[in-house]
């Protein structure tokens, strides 16, 4: 079926001029209609488009462009394609300003990477797609861009990935293209040591799967031998020999070669490590096994090889997993910081956009309202609030006037300002947080694994005891000296000991995810078994971190829900925090009265004529000045304590809605607590622990919550700093601590710790120096955190017990020649599987602990 719809792709839409058309009818090529690729006119496709006949290189493009028509979407092919309304005007004006800083070399050198084969490759994070249709339209448009060689767009991760020629694109004319058909598009470069890492992961995880499908079919040839093998006949047994030792030779060669590599070093470096007997007991067993193969008698033990390879490369990746998690401080201090920045020209006056790497003290820069300040300075022009609570702990915005400091990183809440840059790049305030949180993870005391701390001792007196039995063999009986020290070495191949501990480890990291408690680094759970102490700060941590109206007092013949209405419509186009917990707080079926003139006085409040009266809302000086001790009515809001109960005049937000100066309404809003954090903090102290809130808050408010909370030891007011030495003389008096927070400011807090837990919902900086992450808005995962650590640790010492016991009977047997190398290795498989399946048991540990 065709359409009748009409007009044709233009040249230009095509990416394609005349001539080259001309030439390409003439060599009977053409291109197809809605795709533009080029193809053979004989083998092409016609449609009848718009009463014109069109040709398609397949049926799809075909059935794609008759649809588009069909919907009334065929202006599509004559011009600029857009499904969404491109960026234009005044918006695309600042815009390019913006792109053309991308094209400076302080700024290509940070997102532009060069590949092997001398391309060059951009990744982009994509804003605004909404189906397929937009992919397509995304990479056609880039296709006109001259010097992409080629272009993959992702719908589901909205990433876009660009190779180009060496320095023939521009990334302004990038971002223009795209913006061109409607969408917004900004550079995702990915640092050198996530895609070290993704690398790492990714060899890792090919050895892996080449160690599992090698085990798999080497089991299959050794289970019918293992149950029948006197009734096959040898011809039989000779071919799965062969057959074994070829699906067996990947798996040593590539599968275990960083194994047999760093079990070299170690010997080179005079350190015996746990790799040495790993490598030497696959060694044995491997050449022992062809041996046996060539010659055509004695035991092969290709299955214990591969399926030892296997569980060890398996524990190894969920390692490898565990340590990456997390991501460094200068990665999130990177992503804290904007890009590019405002700059007035001090000659012209003008605002120049300028990448913030260029900064320079003394510069003047333009903030506004919702934009993240790029450096350290003092406010020049204007005045605003500024939610510094990623810094300083402050759960409110605080209002900054001329002549006061503003930080790098901090949140610009309410209108624009000028600030004049007094500080950047590594000596700016966030900066220094950062070098704590470095100085913190290098400092932080770490607990070695029970395991590393007998592996070498073990080690060498297992190497010194196949010396020995090998010795001792050859004045015995020469014929047996191999097969019996390649038993020896099968047989005590630390498969069990090295498993002990990352079986565990990995069960117990699984059981922590499933109750929203993501491992980040692989010494935390076993440090959580040793924790005696346990550091909260509150905001974000213990309570929501956002506000709630707590109750209206009304004055004078006004009731309270009509004074919420008309606060709610005067803070109707607003987005700040306040305004967003009135407008919360109001019912749905509230009904708003209408507004005139609303203007807002940064600092003070809003006023407007609602209802033909003049009214403001604000600070009591900007809406109340004329209020005395009147009789008021309170209604309580969304707050369910008791009046006794609500928090002190320190910790809440007083908002006054005022006519002609006489008080109409006083709002009170406040943080409120988590809903499980009593019972968090209760399980907490049943398991023992002792509990402490610190916190940047004013201490007024920290004590009043302490007591609220049922904990102890409280200390409000403390800066980043003070949280660390906080946590440095609990330690000198030798706790163990788990700390617990959110923000940036919480971030060398985490590091100096023991073991700490970030809030998901926090910032990527506290995240970076946690070894785990609260992933849901549950507190009680950390009492079932502390719970499941403590259970670990006795599956490990269970696990290393069972370990020695086993080597302690089965070495004496196979050094006096009664265990064959066969046996020996399904005792080591027997062993192994025994200790995997009493780690995996942590999976069972119950979800809620009292």
């Amino acid at each position: 079926m065709t359409t009748t719809y009409a007009p044709t792709l233009s040249a230009a839409a095509r990416g394609a001029a005349s001539p080259h058309q001309a030439s390409e009818a003439a060599s009977s090529q053409t291109t197809c209609y809605h795709c533009g690729s080029s193809l053979d006119a004989a083998n092409a496709l016609h449609g009848n488009i718009a009463d014109q006949s069109q040709t398609f290189c397949c049926a799809g493009c075909q059935a794609i462009a008759q649809t588009l028509h069909a919907s009334g979407m065929g202006h599509i092919y004559d011009g600029p394609i857009a499904f969404a309304r491109p960026l234009d005007g005044d918006k695309r004006a600042e815009a390019e300003a913006v792109w053309a800083t991308y094209d400076l070399p302080v700024m290509r050198e940070r997102f532009v990477r060069a590949r092997a084969d001398g391309a060059e490759e951009v990744s982009l994070a994509i804003t605004g797609m909404r189906c397929a249709a937009c992919v397509w339209l995304i990479e056609r448009a880039l296709s006109r861009v001259v010097g992409i060689r080629e272009t993959t767009v992702n719908y589901a991760t909205e990433r876009a990935r660009l190779v180009c020629e060496p320095g023939a694109v521009r990334l302004s004319a990038v971002f223009a293209a795209i913006a061109d058909v409607g969408y917004e598009a900004w550079p995702d470069q990915p640092s050198a040591r996530r895609t070290a890492e993704a690398r790492e992961r990714r060899s890792l995880l090919i050895r892996l799967g080449i160690a599992m499908l090698g085990m798999m079919q080497v089991m299959m040839y050794a289970w019918p031998v293992y149950l029948h093998g006197s009734d096959i006949p040898v011809d039989q047994t000779r071919l799965m020999q062969w057959a074994s030792l070829l699906l067996t030779v990947p798996v040593v060669l590539i599968s275990a070669a960083p194994i047999f590599r760093s079990a070299w070093r170690q010997v080179r470096h005079a350190h015996v490590g746990m790799d040495v007997p790993v490598a030497l007991g696959i060694g044995a067993a491997f050449v022992a096994s062809v041996f046996a193969t060539v010659r055509g008698h004695g035991e092969t033990y290709f299955d214990s090889v591969t399926m030892f390879v296997a569980f060890l490369l398996a524990a190894r990746y969920l390692e490898l997993r565990a340590r990456q998690r997390a991501a460094s401080g200068a990665e999130a201090l990177v992503r804290q910081l904007p890009a590019t920045c405002r700059r007035m020209d001090a000659a012209s006056g003008t605002l120049q956009t300028i990448p913030v790497a260029t900064l320079c003290v003394g510069d003047c820069v333009e903030v506004r309202a919702g934009e993240v300040l790029p450096a350290d300075g003092v406010i020049e022009r204007g005045t605003t609030e500024i939610d510094e609570s990623l810094l300083s702990g402050e759960s409110v915005p605080r209002q900054r006037d001329i002549g006061s400091a503003v930080l790098a990183g901090s949140y610009n809440v309410a209108s624009a300002i000028r600030v004049r840059v007094s500080r950047v790049g590594t000596q700016t305030r966030l900066a220094a947080i950062v070098e704590l949180l470095d100085r913190a993870l290098t400092d932080k005391p770490r607990m070695a694994e029970l395991a590393d701390h007998v592996a070498g001792r073990f080690v060498a007196v297992l190497l010194g005891w196949a010396v020995l039995t090998a010795i001792a063999w050859w004045w015995i009986d020469p014929t047996r000296m191999f097969a019996v020290t390649v038993a020896v070495l099968v047989v005590s191949c630390p498969c069990a000991l090295s498993l002990a501990t990352p079986s565990a480890l990995a069960a117990a990291s699984g059981a922590l995810a499933r109750r929203g408690v993501l491992v980040t680094r692989g010494h935390a759970i076993e440090s959580l078994a040793a924790v005696t102490d346990v550091l909260l700060d509150k905001t974000g941590t213990l309570t929501e971190g956002r506000l709630r109206l707590l109750s209206i007092e009304t004055f004078g013949d006004v009731d309270a829900e009509s004074c919420l209405a008309m606060a709610c419509a005067m803070e109707q186009s607003e987005n700040h925090p306040i305004a967003q917990s009135l407008r919360a707080a109001a019912p749905d079926a509230l009904t708003l009265p209408a507004v005139e003139c609303a203007t807002n006085v940064p600092g003070h409040g809003v006023h407007a004529v609602v209802g033909e009266q003049s009214l403001r809302l604000g600070t009591q000086l900007f809406a109340a000045t004329q209020y005395a001790n009147q009789s008021v009515k309170a209604i309580r809001y969304g707050y369910e304590a008791p009046m006794e109960e609500v928090p002190p005049d320190a910790a809440c937000t007083v908002v006054w809605l005022g006519r002609d100066g006489q008080p109409l309404a006083r709002f009170t809003l406040a943080d409120t607590p988590r809903a499980d954090a009593p019972a968090c903090l209760g399980a907490l102290r049943e398991q023992g622990l002792c509990l402490h809130l610190v916190s940047g808050d004013a201490p007024e408010t920290v004590r009043w919550w302490a007591n609220r909370l049922g904990i102890d030891h409280a200390v409000g007011g403390a800066s980043p700093e003070d949280k660390r030495t906080y946590v440095q003389q609990l330690q000198a008096r030798r706790a163990r601590v788990l700390a617990v927070g959110d923000g940036i400011n919480d971030a060398p807090l985490l590091a100096q710790a023991q073991v700490s837990i970030a809030i998901g919902t926090g910032a990527p900086l506290a995240q970076a120096g946690a070894d785990a992450i609260l992933t849901e808005p549950r507190l009680s995962a950390i009492s079932e955190a502390v719970y499941i650590g403590r259970r670990t640790l006795r599956v490990v010492r269970q696990n290393l017990g069972w370990a020695f016991a086993y080597n302690a009977i089965s070495i004496p047997l196979a050094t006096l020649g009664w265990l064959s190398p066969l046996a020996a290795g399904i005792g080591m498989s027997v062993s192994s599987l025994l200790v995997a399946l009493n780690a995996w048991r942590l999976s069972r540990a119950p979800r809620h602990v009292a």
